[in-house]
C-alpha cells in the first residue's frame, strides 16, 4: 500500500486573484461539484512510444524549413514523479511556447514581434522508465499582455502531462531561473507561497548543458501530494 499525502491548499493559488484580471470573470461563484468518471473517460487512448516521431521532442528541428530557428538554444529536461518521489513512466509530455521574440504561432496572437519561419513552438515526448523526459528548444521571449494595466509575461513554457486517457491531463507552465519579470507577473504571483512558486522556476543545469552549443534547465514535475507542482486545471492534482 502506497502512502497518501493530503494536499496543502494554502500553497496553491486561489481561483479569484484581483491582480490577475481574467480570474475576476472566470472564477467560480458557487461551490464545486464532484462528478464521477465514466468508462469512456478512464479507458484509452493509451499513448505509446510508437506515437512519438523522431523529432517530436526537438523544437529546433521539427518545424525548420531552411535553417535553424533564431534564439538561444536550450535543453529542457526533468523527471515526472508521484508524491513519494517514485518515477512515473510512459507519461505523455507536451510543451508549447512563444518564439525568441515572444510570439506564438497562433492566429490569435497579434503581438508585433515577427514569426520565425523555422520555429513551430510545439513538441512532445514520453517519459522513460525512470520518469525522465527531455526537449531541445529555443528559449522563449517575454511578451506584453492586457491586464488591469500593461503587463509583461516572463519567458515561460506551457507543459501538459497526460496519463492514460484524455481525462487524465494536467497543465502547468515553467519559468526560468533569474528572470526579473517573474516577481512582477500577476499570474505567477497568484501563488501565495513563495516556495510553491519556486517549483515553477526551472533552475540552470550546467551539468546537462552542452559546451559551445546550449544551456540546460531542469524542471521536475510532482503529480500530487503536499509538495505537488501547481497545475492550472486541477487544484487537487492528479
Amino acid at each position: 500500500m502506497r502512502e497518501y499525502f493530503a494536499r496543502d491548499h494554502a500553497r496553491h493559488p486561489p481561483a479569484l486573484t484581483q491582480d490577475y484580471k481574467s480570474t475576476v470573470l472566470r472564477s467560480p461563484k458557487h461551490a464545486p461539484l464532484t462528478l464521477g468518471q465514466t468508462i469512456s473517460e478512464i479507458t484509452g487512448p493509451h499513448f505509446g512510444q510508437g506515437d512519438i516521431g523522431e523529432l517530436d521532442n526537438d523544437l529546433i528541428r521539427n518545424f525548420a524549413k531552411d535553417g535553424d530557428p533564431i534564439g538561444e538554444r536550450i535543453i529542457l529536461h526533468g523527471r515526472v514523479c508521484d508524491e513519494g518521489r517514485r518515477p512515473v513512466p510512459d507519461a505523455l509530455i507536451e510543451i508549447w511556447q512563444a518564439n525568441a521574440g515572444g510570439r506564438y504561432r497562433h492566429q490569435n496572437d497579434g503581438y508585433l514581434a515577427p514569426l520565425d519561419p523555422n520555429f513551430g513552438g510545439c513538441g512532445r515526448t514520453m517519459t522513460d522508465d525512470a520518469g525522465y523526459y527531455r526537449f531541445q528548444t529555443i528559449k522563449p521571449g517575454a511578451y506584453p499582455w492586457p491586464n488591469w494595466e500593461p503587463s509583461w509575461r516572463p519567458a515561460h513554457v506551457h507543459v501538459s502531462v497526460f496519463g492514460h486517457s484524455f481525462s487524465q491531463r494536467l497543465v502547468t507552465q515553467l519559468y526560468f531561473e533569474g528572470d526579473p519579470l517573474i516577481e512582477r507577473c500577476p499570474i505567477a504571483n497568484s501563488i501565495p507561497d513563495l516556495r510553491t512558486l519556486q517549483q515553477l522556476v526551472a533552475p540552470l543545469d550546467m551539468d546537462t548543458a552542452q559546451p559551445s552549443d546550449c544551456l540546460a534547465y531542469r524542471f521536475d514535475i510532482v503529480l500530487r501530494g503536499r509538495f505537488s507542482t501547481p497545475f492550472e486545471n486541477r487544484l487537487e492534482g492528479s
